[in-house]
């Protein structure tokens, strides 16, 4: 899993039939100092989070199926929660 800020939504009207009805996220991934950390990312949204959010991304195929319950989705990236805080540190 990664720490992540949703940046923006992606739209695609033709689309996988697992991804219908889901809303994709672009998601900057985070160091543990909240910096972006990588390329940007396209998740599944499975939390309803917005853009501006700190979430918890799941970024192992096998996993994202798991969640949707779809054996063979071709689906990489799932956002799983919103963050509330971080407490890194005594």
């Amino acid at each position: 899993m990664i720490l992540g800020r949703v940046i923006g939504n992606l739209v695609s009207t033709v689309k996988h039939e697992v991804y219908r009805s889901t809303k994709l996220l672009l998601v900057q991934p985070l160091g543990l100092d909240l910096k972006p950390q990588g390329d940007v990312v396209v998740a599944v949204d499975t939390v309803g989070a917005g853009p501006g959010e700190l979430v918890l991304v799941v970024r192992e195929g096998a996993a994202a199926r798991q969640v949707l319950r779809a054996e063979h989705a071709p689906v990489r990236s799932l956002v799983i929660g919103v963050v509330d805080r971080t407490d890194i540190g005594g």
